[in-house]
């Protein structure tokens, strides 16, 4: 049984859709609350850095490939731990979903003039403040979005090209990540303003102060969304964090694909994490 949903409206845990997605919300900031504040605020705060935590981490260095590798990070450094000992980690595999009314999410995104940063280990572009992401009440501020080739999330196995993180932080520091999947298609239109100015070198910072940016032409017209709880997908892997993946993927070139990888160097992706029973909603 795909959902788990029968005739009645409820699922195998004795509740109907919509109290599971508040229950899963209200864990979120219920679970090592006291930890979640210290880690999560630390990481908000370094989210418009190069060396940002949630793109290329605090501390030991780590990587994609060598002994250095997503395998390795849990023994990098003392602050990595949950990257081995964490159950709600990311990415995973979206299989057997679970149907439910899920509250739509409401894009209110400003054009921006951007900075793009080549952190070693992706493509950041950092977005100015006003740009928000509302879902069910609760805001989120756009802070910025990066990119990982091929995609780290994967939905019934299958792995796309490349996937866009949209990372979000609301007044309290918990973070919010939308996912927007690419598949081989037209050229992306936000992509054709940005990939021309790419930083090529770790470290370099491109200012892009000449026009503005709208980071919608990015998106798909559909907004419908899976959302589970999950995790920081680098280090140091931190849990509590939102995930509302997209289920339509946007449409990029292989070129642009390509572009990305070369720049990176790499895949730069982490492998899928096991679910542990996690219900991932529809």
């Amino acid at each position: 049984m795909e959902n788990g949903v029968g005739n009645s409206g409820e699922n195998f845990w004795g509740a109907n859709p919509r109290e599971l997605y508040l229950s899963i919300n209200s864990n979120i900031f219920q679970q090592e609350k006291g930890m979640k504040k210290t880690v999560i605020g630390s990481v908000c705060a370094g989210l418009l850095m190069a060396g940002t935590a949630f793109a290329s981490g605090h501390g030991a260095q780590w990587g994609y490939t060598g002994h250095k590798a997503a395998e390795y990070w849990g023994d990098l450094s003392p602050a990595y731990a949950i990257c081995k000992k964490g159950l709600n980690q990311s990415p995973i595999d979206i299989t057997n979903t679970i149907e439910a009314n899920l509250p739509p999410l409401v894009f209110q995104y400003n054009t921006s003039t951007v900075d793009m940063i080549d952190n070693g280990h992706t493509v950041q572009v950092n977005y100015a403040p006003g740009s928000t992401l509302t879902v069910d009440g609760h805001t989120f501020q756009l802070i910025q979005f990066h990119f990982h080739t091929p995609s780290e999330n994967a939905v019934d196995g299958n792995l796309y090209p490349m996937e866009a993180h949209l990372v979000h932080a609301d007044a309290e520091g918990h973070l919010a990540v939308v996912a927007v999947f690419f598949e081989e298609g037209a050229s992306n239109p936000l992509l054709d303003k940005l990939w021309p100015n790419m930083p090529t070198k770790v470290g370099e910072t491109t200012t892009l102060a000449d026009m503005s940016y709208d980071v919608n032409e990015m998106l798909p017209r559909d907004h419908s969304y899976y959302h589970f709880n999950g995790s920081l997908t680098t280090p140091p892997c931190s849990q509590g964090v939102y995930w509302f993946v997209l289920k339509t993927p946007a449409t990029g070139s292989r070129a642009q694909f390509q572009k990305f990888h070369d720049v990176i160097g790499s895949d730069n992706n982490r492998p899928l994490q096991l679910r542990n029973a996690r219900p991932v909603l529809r």
